[in-house]
């Protein structure tokens, strides 16, 4: 589902003949009797009297008429969808020559029509999808009214389980936060229902992704704000995929809650290893049980992030067996095991030597960058200078070795 700028409808006729054109088609699968009682009060309501304004003249009465038709719209009828998506392309039309987007009429038109389209049957999902989106795109790109569209969309998505068909990206969501004119409030709300949308979806990395923006928009010292914030947290603990935490300690939603039990143990996660992981349990029973949080899946994490910790400081040298499985508390024979789970997880490479007992760390991640893993980044880039240094030496000896042997052999020729 594609939705992007807002775009201009243009229908050829009068208002007259496409009132007319609206309401045949609200009538069309009617009987000849419940068709003609169903047509007659817009028959009345576009005839002008004697000494009235022409409708084209008369806004109020246009005004009337249209919400007239909004209040037939029971469905999206059973036409072809090229026939569906036009009848809802020409209401557009109308309702937003007729009101300004931004009126209080819009919105409740606006909403009523929402209802109709999110309560047709799933069998019309496809041009439900099409005529919202056609909807969002006919509104201009600040309307309020956009929100309202857009959440209706996460509905009908989540309900059908095809929230991947929206294609709906974070840049996306950032530009249209920046644009919309509506409350922070009512931005924070949308971004809540987007971490919903997802966790409903079982997508639980995107659900963790919009909710680190739902608690950045909220104020840091607001009761939302804590609840979302230990939310946050104990998400990013428990999705096993999940292994960068230092992004969390930019939240000021987050730092403020500094006091919290899982601040205490996002900390262990950040910093260090198994034994600081046991000794936080210890010193909080059933605190796992109340935030959802496994045992044996944080004990893998905390490892694998001890693994890449370890590996980190070591760039470039042969980690034994042993001084690994001392680091992440495991027997010399389940080593392997553990460095190959952590390659798979992206956050080490390396070549293991079964001869030699040993891993050669080619690439490993830190878990947070700060003065300690700069001041390793410098010593590393400082080593790779002067060995590169002494590459060209050699290089620029073997040119003058080289040179000097030609003006011999020239000679010798000679």
């Amino acid at each position: 589902m594609s939705v992007t700028d807002s775009v201009s409808v243009f229908a050829e006729g009068t208002f007259e003949e496409q009132v007319q054109e609206l309401v045949n088609y609200l009538v069309r699968t009617q009987s000849d009797e419940e068709r003609a009682a169903s047509i007659r009060p817009f028959q009345e309501a576009l005839t002008t009297a004697e000494g009235q304004k022409s409708l084209s003249e008369d806004e109020e009465r246009r005004k009337k008429i249209f919400s007239m038709i909004i209040s037939a719209i029971k469905g999206l009828g059973r036409g072809q969808e090229k026939e569906i998506e036009g009848f809802f392309n020409l209401i557009y039309a109308h309702l937003f020559s007729l009101f300004s987007p931004s009126s209080p009429e819009a919105k409740q038109l606006t909403d009523t029509l929402l209802k109709v389209i999110s309560s047709a049957p799933s069998d019309q999902t496809s041009i439900k999808y099409r005529i919202l989106s056609n909807l969002f795109n006919a509104l201009p790109r600040n309307s309020s009214l956009r929100l309202s569209v857009y959440n209706t969309i996460l509905d009908i998505a989540v309900a059908d389980n095809s929230i991947n068909a929206l294609h709906l990206s974070r840049s996306n969501v950032e530009t249209w936060l920046e644009e919309w004119e509506v409350s922070s409030e009512d931005k924070s709300a949308f971004l809540q229902h987007i971490v919903d949308a997802y966790a409903k979806s079982s997508q639980p990395i995107k659900s963790y992704d919009y909710s680190i923006l739902y608690v950045r928009s909220l104020p840091p010292t607001s009761e939302a704000a804590k609840d979302a914030s230990i939310r946050v947290i104990a998400s990013a603990l428990r999705i096993p995929s999940i292994f960068e935490f230092d992004a969390l300690f930019k939240l000021d939603a987050v730092v403020a809650n500094k006091d919290h039990e899982l601040f205490a143990l996002l900390q262990v996660f950040l910093n260090d290893g198994l034994s600081e992981f046991k000794a936080w349990e210890t010193s909080h029973p059933g605190a796992l049980g109340q935030h959802d949080l496994d045992r044996a899946q944080l004990e893998r994490k905390i490892r694998l992030l001890t693994l890449a910790s370890l590996g980190f400081k070591n760039i470039g040298t042969n980690l034994s067996y042993t001084k690994i499985a001392e680091a992440i508390q495991v027997d010399v024979s389940e080593v392997e095991k553990w460095v190959i789970d952590v390659i798979r997880a992206g956050l080490l490479s390396g070549k293991l030597s079964q001869n030699t007992q040993t891993l050669h760390i080619i690439r490993s991640t830190a878990r947070s960058f700060e003065r300690e893993q700069w001041q390793a980044l410098e010593q590393r880039l400082l080593a790779w200078k002067s060995g590169l240094s002494s590459v060209l030496d050699v290089v620029a000896s073997a040119k003058r070795q080289g040179g000097h042997v030609s003006q011999t052999v020239t000679a010798v020729a000679a």
